[in-house]
């Protein structure tokens, strides 16, 4: 009871104020990152579908299929996505020191965590809306990858 009033006190005049600002500061770069997610699962599935094009080979389209599901985990096509969260570092530097935000690094390594999931979750959902498809006549299959990645980034 004796340290709530003071605190919130505190709170009211020394970090509410700014909150606003900050979170306006943080969100351009993790934006930043999840759009790049974006921008990477959208490439890959269209060199998917570019390649499918030119060799109408199921063979192959399983061979890209694979690659896409294992893109999470490829570092270096996460890494320009992982970048863009890096400029963190500099804008909670300024935090740290006046807010007393301690943890910098894992502040960035979640967010990049999450990014990691949320491309899981896209390679996932893609595969798992266009195995059904998959077995379809050939001549519909690039259509389909298309409306199935639309699907996924909406």
């Amino acid at each position: 009871a004796s340290v709530s009033e003071p605190a919130q006190k505190c709170c009211t005049e020394n970090i509410q104020p700014f909150l606003t600002s900050i979170l306006e500061e943080l969100m351009g770069p993790v934006s930043s990152g999840f759009m790049e997610v974006r921008s990477l699962f959208d490439k890959e599935v269209n060199e998917i579908i570019q390649d499918f094009q030119k060799t109408n080979d199921m063979t192959r389209l399983k061979e890209n299929m694979d690659q896409l599901m294992a893109l999470p985990f490829n570092s270096v096509k996460m890494e320009p996505c992982y970048l863009k969260v890096n400029l963190l570092q500099e804008l909670l530097q300024d935090l740290k020191s006046r807010f007393k935000v301690f943890h910098i690094d894992f502040v960035i390594q979640r967010t990049q965590n999450f990014m990691q999931e949320l491309m899981e979750n896209a390679v996932y959902t893609f595969e798992q809306l266009f195995s059904p498809s998959c077995q379809a006549d050939s001549a519909k299959v690039a259509t389909t990858i298309e409306k199935v990645k639309l699907r996924v980034l909406k």
